[in-house]
C-alpha cells in the first residue's frame, strides 16, 4: 500500500473512532467543545506518530516477551513530552482536558497501532500510519463535538450561534448524549458503506 492509503486508511477505511470503535474513553468524554476535541486529537496525533517512529526504528532490537512494556514506556515518554508542552504552552487546555492527557498512555489506539504496524513495518510509513489514525480519531472527536456543542449548548467553538436566548439540549452534553451521538453517527456511516458496497 502507497504511503497516501497509508494515511487515508486511518482517516477513512479504518477510521479508530467510528470503524475500529477504539478510544471510546477520550472520545466520549472529550467531544463537549470543538476546542477540547481538536487538542485532544491534535496531541493524540503527536503521540501516535513519534511512538510509532521510535517502535518501527527500535522494532528488531525490543524482545517480543517484553515488547508491550516496552511500547507503554515509549508512549508515556512522549506524553509526557506532550503534557509538558500543553502546561507551557496551552495551560486552559491542559487544565480543561485534566486527566485524559495523561490517559492517552493506555489508549488503545496507540497501542493497537503500535502492535499491528509499527513493530511490522518502516519508519516512513509508520509515521504516515500514526498521522492517519490520529488524524481520523481527530476527525471522529471533531464531528461528536461540533454535534454536541451546537445541540448542546448553541455554540461551535465558544461562538454562540442562534442568540443568548437558545435553550440547548442538555442531555447531548451529557454522557448520555455522547453514546447517543455515537451511536447514530456510527449507524449512518455503516448504512454509507452498506449502500456503498451495493453500488
Amino acid at each position: 500500500m502507497s504511503k497516501i492509503g497509508i494515511f487515508f486508511n486511518g482517516l477513512f477505511k479504518e477510521n479508530p473512532s467510528f470503524v475500529q470503535i477504539l478510544g471510546m474513553c477520550p472520545l466520549l468524554a472529550v467531544s463537549t467543545s470543538m476546542s477540547n476535541a481538536i487538542g485532544m486529537g491534535l496531541t493524540a496525533t503527536v503521540v501516535l506518530m513519534c511512538s510509532n517512529a521510535v517502535i518501527s526504528l527500535l522494532r528488531k532490537l525490543i524482545p517480543s516477551k517484553i515488547r508491550i512494556a516496552s511500547y507503554i514506556i515509549i508512549i508515556a515518554a512522549f506524553v509526557t513530552m506532550m503534557q509538558m508542552l500543553l502546561k507551557a504552552y496551552v495551560p486552559a487546555l491542559d487544565k480543561s482536558l485534566g486527566v485524559f492527557i495523561p490517559l492517552i498512555v493506555v489508549n488503545c489506539i496507540i497501542l493497537a497501532r503500535a502492535e499491528a504496524f509499527a513493530s511490522k513495518n518502516g519508519i516512513i510509513d509508520s509515521i504516515f500510519d500514526g498521522a492517519g489514525m490520529g488524524l481520523g480519531f481527530t476527525l471522529g472527536l471533531s464531528t461528536l463535538a461540533a454535534i454536541r456543542e451546537i445541540l448542546g449548548a448553541g455554540q461551535f467553538f465558544g461562538i454562540d450561534l442562534f442568540g443568548k436566548n437558545f435553550q440547548g439540549i442538555n442531555l447531548m452534553i451529557m454522557a448520555p448524549g455522547g453514546f447517543l451521538t455515537l451511536g447514530i453517527v456510527i449507524g449512518i456511516i455503516q448504512l454509507i458503506r452498506i449502500k456503498g458496497g451495493k453500488n
